[in-house]
């Protein structure tokens, strides 16, 4: 049974549970139980509130800053909920897992970007962002002489989905309303803080006493391929081939290039726990497959559940790239011997997209993509790979003629290079798909883990591993929040996988060195804390953000709209104060109800 399935036995089970200790009295006072909602009541802790609430200065200050940033947030979620309500009624997106309803939910294993492996640490900054938030309430209803009714926590089941402090009808509405609206805000300033506290020490110490390891990062295997039939798996790391050195991708990418040698002995560091890890040498077997495809590639082939070997080229039998590469030598066409037949195809480059606006478009090339590069400057490409190597060795505005196959025919462009935004070198302005033709070849077939991307991403040292997509984000002053919001979501927004945490089943991938290396494998630990520490308290704090009833958003904008109209010659204030709250909050709940379900249910 999937997790779904589990999960929704489990709340059954809880809730028939609940069903009889109610009815046979046996749950306190204090506890109420509907289904698989729980709330707890108490009235304890009023005094400890009252305490820390004693600096009332401090406090007036501290609110008055996080007001105003509340405030700034606020119109920004307006805006962005509004536009992207917009967006979705005239341009329906299709439906991804980003707006699927469960991802919506904070519940490692049920939500596809939030992974069981790191449940606790979600639990936990679940559970500290609902604290202090709430926390944050009562204590300016103490600053602000208003007095609390009771305390407690609202659970799904055993999770905690919000904690809450009651004040007292009265004397809050008896409160002076700049009081009302720092009390309100009060809760998201903190959330807030607990996300730079938890950045500055992940950003700061923390990653830097996290290190890449040594080798090749192993993500998996492609089916069917040498590495997975040598039992090569997912956590193993690659430290050397033939008796070469390995240190990352690309020296792993060099080392078998070097030989076409069919039989390697590749060195391998892995195990499925700390404990468990060693370091072993087993032989692959090279042989050549296709490992993917793009749609509507020229030797139409589909990667299915059978893999695709490639056992000749041009009547000449290989079994390695490099054995591919030069049994095409010069041709620009090439035949191939694959278990599912013999299919003649171009051999080049595989363009997937033009830019309307790039060097190769501006040369006259066409811009419906699907093209296929096969030399630049006189020099032959057969590879994506190939395209790449050329480019590095141009100059922006060198001009060079480009040959492309194209609707059955060859023809070539006088192209003036653009300037790479990642190295400097040339740039035709165009998408690619790995490999040739618009077929993934593989004589290995291991795929790997951007274990020095993600430490570049948090601030740390990714080595020479780390992709130029790091580089470009960490020198962003808002990289802190723009990674903590779309590392989770990595495989949609970098086409990277999706950043777990630094778990038992990624942590072969590092070492662990710097200020903090005296916690050993601990760090990892810290470094996941941190992590989603800061994740859950910026999501919270930015969706308390939303003008909308009965989020903090709404309650500031409704005080907020009675200290404006107030001072109107308006006949019925509260008139207006609603037409105002109401017409921001049901806007914001249908751009909301078109963000989960709009694509699905437009398209």
């Amino acid at each position: 049974m999937n997790t779904l399935v589990w999960v929704l036995l489990g709340i059954l089970a809880y809730s028939a549970a609940a069903l009889l200790l109610r009815r046979y009295g046996l749950l306190p006072s204090s506890v109420s139980i509907q289904g698989p909602f729980t709330t707890i009541h108490t009235k304890r802790g009023r005094d400890f509130i009252d305490w820390i609430a004693t600096p009332k200065r401090f406090w007036r200050a501290w609110t008055n800053f996080g007001l105003g940033v509340t405030l700034i947030i606020m119109v920004g979620m307006f805006l962005f909920l509004l536009l992207q309500g917009l967006f979705i009624l005239q341009n329906p997106p299709a439906p991804s897992a980003v707006n699927q309803p469960q991802n919506f939910l904070v519940i490692p294993g049920v939500n596809d970007f939030l992974p069981l492996s790191v449940a606790p640490e979600i639990v936990l900054g679940l559970l500290v962002g609902l604290v202090v938030h709430e926390g944050g309430h009562g204590i300016l209803c103490r600053v602000e002489g208003i007095d609390i009714e009771s305390m407690g926590l609202f659970l799904f089941t055993l999770l905690p989905l919000g904690a809450f402090v009651q004040p007292d009808e009265e004397s809050q509405r008896n409160a002076d309303r700049g009081g009302k609206t720092r009390m309100f805000a009060a809760g998201v300033t903190n959330n807030f803080a607990v996300t730079i506290v938890a950045f500055a020490l992940l950003f700061g110490p923390v990653i830097g006493s996290i290190a890449v390891a040594p080798g090749m990062a192993v993500q998996g295997s492609y089916d069917g391929s040498s590495a997975a039939a040598a039992g090569i798996a997912q956590g193993d790391r690659i430290t050397g081939v033939g008796g070469t050195p390995v240190s990352n991708e690309s020296s792993l990418d060099a080392a078998l290039a070097a030989t076409d040698e069919r039989t390697l002995q590749v060195e391998l560091n892995g195990g499925d726990s700390a404990a468990d890890r060693e370091t072993r040498t087993v032989s692959v077997r090279r042989s050549l497959i296709v490992a993917g495809s793009v749609a509507g590639n020229p030797a139409n082939l589909s990667v299915g559940e059978e893999p695709i070997t490639v056992s000749q080229v041009n009547g000449t039998p290989v079994h390695t790239q490099s054995g591919f590469s030069e049994a095409v030598g010069g041709s620009k066409f090439a035949s191939l011997t694959t278990s599912r037949g013999t299919v003649t195809i171009p051999i080049g480059a595989y363009v997937t997209q033009v830019s309307g606006d790039g060097p190769l478009a501006n040369a006259g090339a066409p811009t419906d993509g699907s093209v296929i590069v096969t030399a630049i400057d006189g020099e032959r490409v057969t590879s994506s790979s190939d395209l790449d190597r050329v480019l590095d060795g141009t100059r922006p505005g060198e001009t060079v003629p480009v040959e492309l196959y194209d609707d059955g025919g060859l023809s070539t462009y006088e192209v003036t290079l653009g300037e790479n935004p990642n190295d400097g070198g040339g740039f035709l302005g165009v998408g690619l798909f790995p490999g040739t033709s618009g077929l993934l070849l593989t004589d290995f077939g291991v795929q790997s883990y951007p274990a020095g991307t993600y430490v570049a991403l948090l601030g740390g040292d990714g080595g020479p591993g780390a992709s130029s997509v790091a580089g470009a984000l960490a020198s962003s002053p808002l990289s802190a929040v723009y990674v903590a919001l779309i590392l989770p979501l990595a495989s949609l927004v970098l086409g990277i996988p999706n950043f777990p945490g630094f778990t038992a089943s990624v942590t072969n991938f590092y070492s662990v060195t710097g200020p903090l290396g005296f916690l050993g494998s601990n760090v990892f630990l810290l470094a996941n804390v941190c992590f989603w520490m800061a994740w859950i308290n910026l999501q919270l704090g930015m969706f308390n953000c939303i003008p909308g009833y009965p989020l903090d958003g709404g309650r500031i904008l409704r005080t907020s709209a009675e200290a404006i109209v107030s001072r109107l010659p308006v006949s019925e204030p509260y008139t207006v104060v609603r037409t105002i709250t109401t017409g921001v909050g049901v806007t914001m709940l249908l751009s909301l109800l078109l963000l989960v379900f709009g694509p699905t249910m437009l398209n």
